[in-house]
């Protein structure tokens, strides 16, 4: 099944602060950078190795980000945002949290928690030295009947990035901080109550992140041309079928050697891409489907994409599987995300 979307945050007075320059932050087309597609590095790898600024990064201090599900936003640029505040900022939200909860929309029905705010700053998540550091929010709790030296449960998180956002962040004003990216991994309720936090204090504005099927089909074909471990998991697309009166998805694995193989059949220059080569890529993927399964899969929705680098839901659902790319796969999603808000 596919998962539950969540409703778009907007601020509470239906808008955020005008940048002056945003008449000059338009990219283009989406992903039209100079020198590629679907932001490919100037050296013409499909995913880019880590930065310098990350090659004595400890890849545990980021472990935590993999094998979760997370939920996309797009953010507007925070306008008054210092990392110098981190603790004030975690002082200031847990307030506002404790105020909501006597609202009752903080909690479940029937439960009480002492609810722990922590802010704390990820610098190992950057694409470059322009980018700001990523911003991690965590929610933990614990019941006042539970004894005090017990451990406390994390119960929502949330972090802000900006992964080469360069384009958007040499545009905005001076006051303005740039982390266009949101990912969640919790309950609406936290969400919703974290992010109106956010848009009340930084005047910004929060919405959903989908990824439609053009984006997904470059995906899978970005993701297969990746180098992984020979245990790698296959390559899964679903594709959702139109016009039923009950919802029908189509599943479809290819092995990941057989999947390497036909993007290498495709592919014209190594790790370069174009959307010429993500079409005939999946149009062999779709004959070879309805040679055995008499199905057209180009008259359905494709709408999710798994590979051993990662999971991608067309809701705006993700999830990392492979630290080495998780750089590389944040770079995409903050194209979206930068897309999104211009």
């Amino acid at each position: 099944a596919a998962p539950r979307s969540v409703p778009a945050m907007e601020s509470a007075d239906g808008a955020a602060r005008t940048l002056p320059s945003i008449g000059r932050l338009s990219r283009g087309p989406l992903f039209g950078r100079a020198y590629g597609r679907f932001g490919l590095s100037p050296s013409g790898q499909l995913l880019p190795p880590a930065p310098p600024s990350q090659e004595n990064a400890d890849p545990q201090r980021t472990a935590f980000l993999l094998r979760k599900q997370w939920t996309l936003y797009s953010v507007t640029p925070l306008y008054g945002f210092s990392d110098a505040r981190l603790r004030d900022y975690a002082r200031l939200l847990s307030a506002f949290i404790a105020a909501e909860k006597q609202k009752g929309l903080a909690v479940e029905v029937g439960v009480e928690l002492d609810i722990k705010v922590a802010v704390s700053s990820l610098p190992d998540l950057k694409g470059s030295d322009q980018d700001q550091a990523a911003i991690l929010v965590q929610l933990s709790s614990r019941s006042p009947a539970s004894p005090k030296n017990s451990e406390e449960k994390l119960i929502w998180s949330g972090w802000f990035c900006c992964v080469s956002g360069d384009d958007l962040s040499e545009n905005v004003p001076e006051d303005f901080t740039c982390l266009p990216l949101f990912l969640v991994s919790g309950a609406e309720s936290y969400t919703a109550i974290v992010g109106s936090w956010f848009q009340k204090t930084f005047d910004c504005c929060f919405r959903r992140l989908a990824i439609s099927p053009l984006n997904l089909s470059w995906m899978a074909a970005m993701w297969t041309g990746c180098k992984v471990d020979k245990t790698a998991s296959a390559m899964e697309l679903v594709f959702s079928v139109p016009c039923l009166s009950q919802p029908l998805d189509i599943s479809y694995a290819i092995h990941p050697e057989d999947a390497k193989a036909l993007w290498d059949t495709v592919q014209k220059t190594p790790g370069e891409i174009t959307q010429e080569e993500v079409d005939v890529f999946m149009d062999c993927l779709y004959s070879h489907f309805h040679r055995h399964f008499k199905i057209h899969l180009s008259a359905t929705k494709l709408v999710k994409v798994s590979t051993a680098i990662a999971s991608a839901h067309c809701d705006g659902i993700i999830k990392f599987l492979q630290s080495q790319y998780l750089t590389g796969v944040l770079m995409l999603l903050t194209e979206l995300a930068i897309s999104q808000i211009q």
